[in-house]
């Protein structure tokens, strides 16, 4: 059984806090690797921290190691981009998405 986990990254060493996400070294590489993830419905929705160079994912997986796994080829973490802080199982209780009056 499949169940929703919050992924929690902070900015890596190789990180550079004067460059936006896009201008990080990698992107390509990382934004291909994610995009495919999204195609295969693991990633349901994510993105970058832009204040502190981290970013949070939300994703459906049947194990905290299983997320691990999937995410352990990003070459954003490979690198030192985005470094794993955390891995948390979350039941959704509240939805209201799309916000209102978008």
């Amino acid at each position: 059984m499949e169940s929703t986990f919050v992924v929690i990254s902070t900015a890596g060493s190789n990180r550079d806090l004067a460059k936006g996400s896009r201008e990080q070294a990698y992107w390509d590489e990382h934004a291909e690797f994610i995009d495919a993830l999204v195609a295969e419905d693991f990633i349901l929705l994510g993105g970058p921290l832009p204040d502190e160079g981290g970013a949070i994912l939300v994703v459906r997986a049947g194990s905290e190691a299983e997320v691990q796994d999937r995410l352990r080829t990003d070459p954003w973490y490979e690198h030192g981009i985005l470094a794993l802080q955390t891995i948390r199982r979350w039941d959704i209780f509240i939805n209201r998405w799309p916000a209102p009056g978008s």
